[in-house]
């Protein structure tokens, strides 16, 4: 049993709000909102300047210095206040406007010992100015109205640069739109062509389904709720009465409604969000996009569903230790975990989780505030889903509230690339309940949810640059998807910074492996297997000129969070499995899988001191053009009393109908026929499937 975090005060204190009538799965109102809130904000005015224009919090400085952190404790803070103050229609017992007006006075002063890093002086500085500028509109009566003329002249000035500077081609050109909106709504020097040639930019971020990339790789991640719909909207609030947001408006929320469709099915019972993709430090951010559908209105989800994602979000964090005893919100995901956040970021940068909080912004009396709260879709029943533009095999089940992707689409990246694999991109499964592998010897070695072949040296593939081949589903309902790509391996430069993607370096190529997942439930099927690339020689079996370059294949299961490493007997026989008592992670590997192992990796994630990954492996080098199968399982610990390796219940079986399809029996009796691509059969031989 992993360990359980005891209640901070701030936690027990939320708790006397329960109100189980109206909120009967979280207990939250608006109330425990309005109290984290305040929390947040009275704990960071002890590490503020003396002005306020800078909230300088413990911890090392961040890889852009403790000027850019300590702007990024004002701005970040200040959303926060922000949306306190808006939603309360003025009403201000803190005296926040008034406190954060005196920081933006010394702030924007060039002459002050406190003033921010400029928008022209480091690119930071335009990310936390469209903070700064949002909740300038958002707080007009009560904030800017009433600033000094001289201090709103300071802030134009210090907001002009936008229009004039670069920013990179992802969710940062909303930054840029907001701010010159801003500075259009006062009479600045806005650039309407700016605005025009970064809306029409972000249209192409758009996908199927209601999804944005950020920017043009394969990112799917958080950033497109808690960004890339967030901001458009937002700004069509700014923009009212031009006919540019009343034109787009209809278009933005038609996209929203349809994402959040996708976006409430990917949170787990415990309100954990899918622990993938970067940024993950900034938390309870990822209640944001919810939020912004209530406020934007959308007919769906309901109301009270969109009030039971978020709440469970920032309860799921505050009952584990964020913020912390102090009331800060540390680098971490629970508590303090330095190895998750990005090497840029610092002290400060945990706070854009006050995004999380913009449903503070509505009032006491909307919707979504008085609405009873609807049960999740993983409270509801069982269910798959394919969200075809990010490649994802999303399945939910009940009885253990875990929420698990199959990953065929995302990388972030574009196909083709040789980059190393990022954990939080590139591998095979994500889900609510597990973390990759973040730190330590493993990090940059793919182990868990993987498959890949290991060099003369014992070092692991990367997948990186995949193509996607499909994602859909079955008419049994079960969902069926897969990718292939070249093995490649990567010496990574060493100077880069940590941006939480892949990483460049000297490549060495390999083989081709193809893999399809087959999902249903709990349990995956895997197919994998090794084509030599074309022209390359094949002897016995093996591509030749590649035959001393790599061996073993090897399948990674789900990594476990757990107290102490695997017990001896969690492998055998090309199976293995690793439970915490409560989660069970199990793979079973058929016909040539029969090496097996559970590797225990110490401090490599933030949920437990360490993280058990159960895999299964050929005994020697892998055959060309040979299907492989494993099955993969992650769900509740039925505690059947097995031995570890076994339990719980039987796998699925695989049998092949030649070399196009294989027929997949599963545990509850349904029979599916997967089809899968067929290769070339090697030159004078006959394949074997």
């Amino acid at each position: 049993m992993t360990t359980v975090a005891r209640l901070s005060p701030l936690a027990n204190s939320l708790r006397e709000f329960d109100d189980r009538v109206l909120s009967p799965f979280t207990g939250w109102t608006r109330d425990h909102w309005a109290a984290l809130a305040d929390h947040l904000l009275l704990a960071a005015r002890r590490y503020a300047s003396g002005s306020h224009a800078r909230i300088a919090f413990p911890g090392a400085p961040g890889g852009y210095g403790a000027d850019v952190d300590a702007l990024e404790g004002f701005a970040r803070t200040f959303l926060a206040a922000g949306f306190r103050v808006a939603g309360e229609g003025g009403r201000d017992p803190l005296g926040l406007m008034e406190w954060y007006a005196e920081g933006i006075a010394a702030g924007t002063d060039p002459r002050s010992p406190e003033r921010w890093v400029r928008l022209d002086e480091h690119h930071q500085a335009r990310v936390e100015a469209a903070s700064i500028a949002l909740v300038l509109h958002l707080t007009r009566p009560w904030l800017w109205d009433r600033l000094a003329p001289a201090v709103r002249e300071r802030v134009v000035e210090y907001l002009a640069p936008a229009a004039r500077v670069e920013y990179p081609p992802n969710n940062w050109v909303w930054f840029q739109i907001v701010v010159e909106q801003f500075l259009a709504s006062v009479g600045g020097p806005a650039d309407r062509g700016v605005v025009d040639a970064g809306l029409a930019f972000t249209d192409g971020f758009a996908r199927d389904g209601g999804w944005y990339a950020d920017g043009l790789e394969r990112s799917y991640d958080h950033y497109a709720g808690w960004a890339l719909h967030l901001y458009p909207l937002l700004w069509t609030e700014m923009a009212a009465g031009d006919p540019r947001a009343e034109s787009r408006r209809p278009e933005y929320l038609r996209r929203l409604e349809r994402y959040l469709h996708d976006a409430v099915h990917l949170v787990g019972a415990d309100g954990s969000p899918l622990v993938q993709g970067r940024s993950l430090t900034y938390r309870f951010a990822a209640a944001a996009q919810f939020w912004a559908g209530a406020r934007a209105g959308v007919p769906a989800p309901a109301p009270g569903l969109l009030r039971r994602a978020a709440s469970g979000i920032a309860r799921h964090f505050v009952e584990h230790g964020a913020p912390d005893a102090e009331g800060i919100l540390t680098l971490g995901w629970h508590g303090a975990w330095r190895p998750i956040a990005q090497s840029y970021s610092g002290p400060g940068s945990p706070y854009w989780a006050s995004k999380g909080l913009l449903g503070l912004s509505l009032p006491a009396d909307h919707p979504v505030w008085t609405a009873v709260e609807a049960p999740l879709p993983v409270e509801s029943g069982d269910y798959g889903l394919v969200v075809p533009s990010a490649g994802w095999l999303v399945s939910g089940t009940r009885r253990d509230g875990v929420v698990r992707v199959a990953n065929h689409g995302t990388d972030h990246s574009l196909p083709g690339s040789h980059l190393t694999d990022s954990p939080l991109y590139a591998r095979l499964g994500y889900s609510t309940a597990t973390c990759p592998v973040l730190a330590g010897e493993h990090a940059g070695h793919p182990l868990d949810q993987s498959v890949v072949l290991l060099d003369g040296e014992g070092r692991p593939s990367h997948r990186t640059g995949f193509e996607t081949l499909s994602a859909g589903r079955l008419a049994s309902g079960t969902l069926v998807g897969g990718s292939r790509w070249r093995a490649h391996w990567v010496d990574p430069e060493r100077e880069s910074m940590d941006l939480g993607v892949g990483r460049s370096g000297p490549v060495r190529l390999g083989p081709r492996i193809c893999v399809i997942s087959a999902v249903r439930g709990p349990w995956e099927v895997r197919l994998a297997r090794v084509s030599a690339p074309a022209g390359a020689g094949n002897a016995g079996g093996h591509g030749a000129e590649y035959g001393a370059e790599y061996g073993v294949l090897r399948v990674g299961g789900w990594p476990v969070p757990a107290d102490a490493p695997a017990p001896a007997d969690a492998s055998a026989g090309g199976r293995a499995a690793a439970s915490n008592g409560t989660l069970r992670s199990r793979i079973v590997g058929g016909p040539g899988l029969e090496a097996s192992g559970v590797t225990s990796a110490g401090a490599a994630s933030p949920l437990a001191p360490w993280t058990l990954v159960p895999w299964c492996a050929t005994p020697a080098r892998a055959r060309t053009d040979v299907w492989y199968e494993a099955a993969v399982f992650l769900g509740g610990d039925g505690g059947s009393g097995e031995r570890a390796v076994d339990g719980p219940g039987e796998p699925p079986t695989v049998e092949w109908t030649g070399r196009s399809a294989a027929r997949v029996t599963w545990p509850d009796g349904t029979a599916d026929t997967v089809e899968v691509p067929v290769a070339p059969a090697p030159s004078g031989t006959e394949a074997d499937r």
